[in-house]
């Protein structure tokens, strides 16, 4: 895909300079993640050339709404990252794909095609990862500083609505994710 790397390298340096501190959860770190699992999964399923570029290509630009606050933050990131596609000159195609791909991330998902399904799971690929409650607690601290939640009661009520709600989308998650998920919405049953 044409300017790749540039896209990579303008939108990882914005979000490091520019994402409010206050996003423990939603943080460059999260982004490098996802962009981490889809190339996973690329390797996993031998990705043909051209899709693998826009699944990387979504997977940085998922998040990028952040950068204008929470609210809507798929709709006002798929727009961001239009015009920052349009100016490397990425194909109007290509850019509608990117967009789909930013907009399948929105909770709760409902991915349309294969490359949104791997968008969609690895944009959650930690619920059945073994760090998912340091990674919880990032999203906790997120909440908190918010003001969605304020107690430890509404975050335990939260996190098992979600776990319960959620299903993850490709063969693998389903097969690795999901096991462990089910393990993480047990514990927080039983405590």
């Amino acid at each position: 895909m044409k300017g790749y790397r540039t896209l990579r390298n303008q939108v990882l340096a914005n979000l490091e300079a520019n994402l409010p501190k206050t996003l423990t959860y939603h943080a460059l770190e999260h982004t490098l993640d996802v962009l981490n699992v889809c190339n996973q999964y690329i390797k996993r399923e031998k990705i043909p050339y051209k899709e693998r570029y826009l699944l990387r290509a979504g997977a940085i630009v998922h998040d990028m709404g952040f950068l204008k606050g929470p609210a809507n933050h798929e709709e006002v990131g798929a727009g961001m990252a239009e015009i920052i596609l349009k100016d490397l000159g990425v194909d109007q195609p290509d850019i509608v794909v990117i967009r789909g791909l930013v907009m399948a991330t929105k909770i709760p998902q409902n991915p349309q095609n294969h490359l949104q399904r791997i968008i969609c799971d690895a944009d959650l690929d930690y619920l059945g990862r073994k760090d998912y409650p340091e990674i919880s607690q990032k999203l906790f601290k997120e909440l908190k500083n918010m003001n969605v939640i304020s107690t430890a009661q509404q975050w335990k009520d939260l996190q098992i609505n979600f776990l319960k709600a959620h299903h993850f989308h490709t063969p693998f998650a389903i097969k690795n994710r999901e096991p462990k998920k089910q393990f993480w919405l047990k514990k927080l049953l039983d405590s």
